[in-house]
């Protein structure tokens, strides 16, 4: 299950983020200074929205689906729930289980932290068929690159391959069972000297 990162950022709501700030946070001096940064961006609507990259975004946005992290392991008793940023899955043998999820954890999204589930991308799969997380299609025993990310890492190899991009996915490359894209990814870089 998972959003759309840039909406995902644009949608971090002001108000909730600091009041979960202000429950862990007793130093006013660091809570003036978090409503300073929370401020200073807008994504178009009043008082909600973090900048997409900015590394304060990434902590407060880690803070922000804390609760999320909280209501699934505690609440709902996900015993096997990951997530990193806006993706997240959720593995149970209990399909019925699964089902029966969605509708808390949809509305304590909406009425907790003011997001929303992409509504194409909420799916219910076996784990014969891979499971999609973060760029990889992962297995029981192997994972490989999803499609998109290799034709989006191929056309940037392609149009700027510069050797910090090309070490870049070399490295990501090295965490699957990607040896025959590797050694193309080298080849191309070859023929390009």
């Amino acid at each position: 299950m998972k959003c759309d990162i840039r909406k995902f950022f644009a949608s971090i709501d002001h108000g909730i983020l600091m009041d979960i700030l202000r429950r862990h946070i007793k130093d006013s001096s660091t809570i003036s200074l978090s409503q300073e940064i929370i401020g200073s961006f807008s994504s178009g609507k009043p008082c909600v929205g973090l900048p997409l990259g900015n590394l304060t975004s990434q902590l407060l946005v880690n803070i922000y689906l804390n609760e999320f992290d909280q209501f699934m392991k505690h609440k709902l008793r996900a015993k096997h729930y990951i997530r990193y940023t806006d993706d997240f899955v959720i593995l149970s043998e209990d399909r019925r289980w699964l089902e029966t999820l969605i509708p808390p954890l949809k509305d304590f999204l909406e009425n907790r932290l003011r997001l929303t589930l992409h509504p194409d991308k909420v799916l219910l799969k076996t784990l014969a068929s891979g499971v999609d997380f973060l760029g990889w299609v992962n297995f029981a025993d192997h994972r490989v690159l999803r499609t998109a990310t290799k034709r989006r890492m191929m056309r940037q190899i392609e149009e700027e391959p510069t050797p910090a991009i090309i070490n870049s996915y070399i490295g990501l490359l090295k965490h699957g069972n990607t040896s025959g894209l590797r050694e193309k990814i080298i080849g191309t870089t070859m023929d390009l000297e």
